[in-house]
């Protein structure tokens, strides 16, 4: 046995001084810093044990634990499962290579230098062993716990009784028992490989493999174990291969014809698939060869088989499908893809639920000669809503945010509400939240103690109009209105984005009003508990604010709330679900109530081609606010359905999700998964069901890809001659596609109005209308989610909305009076959503038009424009615009004051004919004048009184009128005065 001794070199450097001689620190160094070490330790320890708890404690306080723990145990589970069998076989290997090393080593230099290593590492190989064990399956088990959700999709997997039409396989092999196959056979791959380097590193440090040393290069037992694992790579390359051949069904590719195509193609079912099935088959044949060296003892036969396994997968791989691609299907493509592109289509359509779409042609142009029957069909048609909910915003702050710490999304929400008479209408509706932008003074008691929530809903009708502004049917502070009587504190909502601790000894703010400040201590039992010292500390640690450890806020009965935003609960309570990009809100059972649409989604459905949910469902406006896109969706799926639907409770924080779609495979596995977290569509109420509707997200995919799928004929598909486009939005100048629109209309063959959501086509890179796409979405209702469109004429020019909006725009008459509302510049003329109906064979077109401007600081609708068989009108009132495009009515310019500006007809009462209604009427706009005015200066007071003012005039106008009526006196305008109760649009 040799010793080594190293001794330091003399460095030089000038005369050496006397030695110092450094003695061990003294125990109380040592016991300083071991209890420094162990401190560090435990703080460390700490902060992960905070980031667990808190998840724990949330969940609890959610009533979801069980999708804490499901999850958790799941990802524990294939952590140590996988990386316990990765740690083994690498750790086998290398013992193995260890074990079967040469008693003597060649005496050559290259073993000379081998010994040093070998002679170093003697006295640590079992550590050396344990480090490199630990590493592999550390990282081995941290991949394997992030398909948490492809295991549980397999254990749990449903079949969808549909068979892909190449392998006759259910579509669950293909969604979920394949990408766990798949996940499996990289980990074969990947402990395969690992181990191959370890054995050949362990064998050539102890001499079994040699690379300069004299005689054979490896030892008959380094041999035989080496090939063992080529043999091993091969068999995994064979299993690859076999899998291969079920993976074209759901393979993407680029079709010229086409663009992006999933599926088999001809080249693919005619040469790739039988090559698939030679090469493993030559791949069993060369794993065996590789196999059979543990008697054999060479590797001649194994490189033969090896090599001539990697030619095949070059000749017979991508070789031989490139001469078909050219020779056989380029020069007579579309009858050689014929029959594959029928089963795409066919796939296609039933995995994104448009297969039951009723494509129906469309006159394009008028019949009816009635002017008269038309202007009472056009009224009845649909309810044409000039409040757009993406301009009106701003109003809304302006009228009804009321303190500066109140705000409302830039994009309100369409839903539906009873009238005082029962009669249902498009609403316009809005949240009052918090904004903490707005607080006076901005510290940690105010952020998070004092300002906690915001107060009430705000809701105007969507078809009418007053003085420009909305006709508010649920408004001021409290709000009070048709809403009725409901818990009105806003403790969630989409911009609700930070934590706040409510319930303790801080008082929180709810308003104030001439009597002063009003507050409240919240009483729900949201959130977690902050009474326990171990989760005030956790939440300091998780949250990084020391306060909430100290703070003398906190005390009894204090609770943190986070998580706030309605995706954000749902998507944690069901994080299997991608979530719609617009959560709206819902007065439901005396509760606020956001409701959320979710989606199942894979990408796993053969045949059926692929979308990428982020840019199919973006538009106008989520180009200008990324509230409305969905979230965090850019992996591609190739299937979706609207499988749940989700409610948020904007005081409690509750979460309640609902099965919507009973027949959903995707659901049912994860139900499997999950079980007791998602109720039974019977348990959602009537009250609920009203305001249920469908969704905007997969509306957008599916009109993306009826864009190309409307056609059933493989031949006109892969012609393009039908393929259509949607539209860039014609009010804006963003380039994006035109938002789908809510509206209350009557398709041709429907009796009557349903809550619908609409979109236009276009053909592709040109202007003219194509087609118009509306799909039913009443959610009681039992077309709900049936799909029409009108098809036009493809052999005369319909006009689309970008030349519909060029016409309003170039139209000298009209470009003239919205210059004059412009005021030369002063005002800004904002338009609104352009709405499209079909009528009586042709479409009537309407959009609002407001002005912003004038010292006002948010949009008045001013002008509505309307045209139908080409012509078109420009007025003040909806009623007006209907009247001049049918020939009821002459249109009326407005008149010009001389400065720049207009004042449309309608702006001041009109004359009744009867003094009293008139003096009463005069009253009213006094008394509203009166009102902006204070509203302006933010004297609530003043304000106050005007508003009764108003109302007291308003109902002195409507008596007088009904006694006039009744006498036989007043006004004969009969269509006047119905107009003025109904409280129609104005400019």
């Amino acid at each position: 046995m040799r010793t080594l001794a190293f001794q330091m070199p003399d460095r030089g450097g000038g005369p050496t001084g006397p030695r110092i001689r450094v003695g061990r620190p003294s125990r109380r160094v040592r016991t300083l810093l071991m209890t420094l070490g162990v401190l560090a330790v435990l703080a460390m320890a700490f902060v992960m044990f905070a980031g667990f708890w808190t998840d724990w404690l949330w969940y609890r306080s959610v009533k979801y634990s069980s999708v804490f723990t499901t999850t958790l145990s799941t990802k524990i589970g294939l952590f140590f499962v996988f990386g316990l069998l990765m740690a083994a076989a690498v750790g086998v290997n290398i013992w193995l290579a260890h074990r079967l090393r040469p008693p003597l080593s060649a005496m050559s230099m290259e073993q000379q230098n081998l010994d040093r290593y070998r002679m170093g590492i003697a006295p640590y190989k079992r550590w050396l062993l344990l480090a490199i064990t630990s590493l592999v399956g550390l990282i081995a088990g941290a991949s394997a716990s992030g398909q948490w959700r492809t295991w549980l999709m397999w254990v749990n997997g449903v079949p969808f009784h549909q068979k892909d039409p190449q392998f006759h396989l259910d579509v669950s092999f293909y969604a979920f028992d394949l990408p766990w196959y798949r996940f499996l056979l990289g980990f074969g791959f990947a402990a395969t490989v690992l181990s191959l380097i370890a054995a050949a590193l362990t064998h050539y440090l102890y001499g079994g493999l040699r690379i300069t040393s004299p005689g054979a290069r490896a030892t008959a037992a380094a041999t035989g174990h080496l090939s063992v694992l080529l043999g091993v790579f091969v068999a995994l390359k064979a299993v690859a291969y076999w899998l291969d051949r079920y993976g074209l069904a759901v393979k993407s590719s680029d079709f010229k014809a086409t663009g992006n195509w999933t599926g088999l193609r001809y080249v693919d079912a005619n040469a790739y698939l039988p090559a698939k099935t030679i090469l493993f088959c030559i791949a069993v044949i060369c794993a065996l060869l590789f196999f059979a060296t543990l008697w054999r003892r060479t590797w001649q036969l194994p490189v033969i088989g090896f090599g001539l396994m990697v030619l095949s997968a070059i000749l017979i791989g991508g070789l031989y499908p490139a001469i078909v691609q050219k020779f056989q299907v380029q020069p007579n493509e579309q009858a050689k893809e014929a029959p594959y592109v029928e089963k795409n289509l066919k796939a296609t359509r039933e995995a994104y639920g448009i297969d039951q779409t009723k494509v129906a042609d469309y006159a394009g142009k008028s019949t009816t000669k009635d002017k008269g029957k038309l202007r009472s069909d056009a009224a009845d048609v649909a309810s044409i809503r000039l409040m757009d909910p993406n301009v009106v915003s701003p109003t809304f702050q302006q009228l009804q945010q009321m303190w500066a710490y109140y705000g409302f999304p830039s994009n309100l929400d369409v839903d539906r509400y009873k009238d005082p008479t029962g009669k249902v209408q498009d609403t316009v509706i809005g949240l009052r939240e918090l904004n903490l932008n707005g607080i006076p003074k901005n510290n940690w008691i105010n952020d998070h103690f004092r300002y906690t929530h915001g107060y009430g809903v705000v809701a105007a009708k969507g078809t009418e109009a007053d003085q420009g502004a909305p006709v508010f049917t649920e408004s001021d502070l409290p709000s009070t209105g048709d809403l009725g009587t409901y818990q009105q504190r806003v403790y969630y909502g989409e911009k609700t984005t930070q934590y706040s601790i409510v319930g303790g000894p801080q008082k929180e703010i709810d308003y104030s009003d001439r009597s002063g400040e009003k507050t409240t201590s919240y009483q729900g039992k949201s959130g977690v508990n902050l009474s326990n010292p171990i989760n005030r500390a956790a939440y300091a640690v998780a949250f990084n604010e020391p306060q909430i450890l100290y703070s003398g806020a906190i005390g009894e009965g204090s609770r943190i709330l986070y998580n706030r935003t309605p995706k954000d609960r749902v998507e944690a309570v069901a994080p299997w679900l991608t979530i719609d990009g617009d959560a709206y809100p819902a007065v439901v059972n005396h509760k606020i109530q956001w409701i959320v649409d979710a989606y199942t989604t894979t990408n796993g459905y053969p045949y059926a081609s692929r979308t990428t949910l982020g840019d199919t469902t973006a538009d106008s406006l989520t180009a200008a606010n990324n509230q409305r896109a969905v979230v965090a969706q850019q992996n591609q799926v190739n299937y979706i359905r609207n499988s749940v639907k989700a409610t948020v409770d904007a005081y409690t924080g509750e979460v309640k999700l609902y099965q919507w779609d009973t027949k959903d495979p995707v659901l049912k596995t994860w139900m499997k998964a999950f079980p007791n977290t998602v109720k039974k569509k019977s348990e959602i109420s009537q009250a609920l069901m009203d305001h249920l509707r469908y969704p905007q997200d997969l509306f957008k995919v599916q009109r993306e890809l009826l864009t190309r799928y409307h056609v059933k004929d493989a031949q006109t598909f892969l012609s393009g001659s039908e393929v259509w486009q949607v539209p860039d939005d014609p009010t804006n100048k963003s380039g994006s596609a035109v938002p789908p629109y809510y509206l209350s209309m009557k398709m041709p063959d429907q009796q009557s109005q349903a809550f619908s959501l609409t979109t236009t086509f276009t053909p592709n890179g040109r202007d003219n209308l194509s087609a118009f796409m509306s799909v039913n979405a009443e959610a009681d209702s039992p077309d709900y989610g049936k799909i029409d469109i009108l098809k036009m004429p493809s052999d005369e020019a319909v006009d689309g909305p970008k030349q519909v909006q060029s016409k309003f725009n170039s139209n000298e008459v009209i470009a003239e009076k919205i210059r004059l509302l412009s005021g030369g510049g002063a005002s800004e003329v904002e338009y609104g959503n352009l709405l499209t109906v079909p009528l009586d064979g042709e479409l009537l077109y309407a959009e609002p038009v407001y002005v912003r401007g004038g010292g006002l600081k948010y949009p008045l609708l001013r002008k509505v424009l309307v045209t139908y068989a080409g012509k078109t009108a420009f007025e003040d009132t909806l009623e007006k615009a209907l009247n001049v495009v049918f020939g009821a009515a002459k249109e009326t310019p407005p008149s010009d004051t001389g400065d720049g500006t207009t004042t449309p007809p309608d702006t001041t009462p009109p004359d009744t004919g009867n003094p009293t209604v008139q003096k009463a009427l005069n009253d009213a706009q006094k008394a509203f004048d009166t009102g902006q005015e204070a509203l302006k200066k933010g004297d609530w007071e003043a304000y106050g009184q005007a508003q009764k003012d108003l109302e007291a005039a308003l109902k002195r106008a409507k008596d007088a009128q009904a006694k006039a009526d009744k006498t036989g006196g007043g006004s004969s305008d009969k269509s006047g005065d119905k107009s003025s109760d109904k409280g129609s649009s104005s400019g």
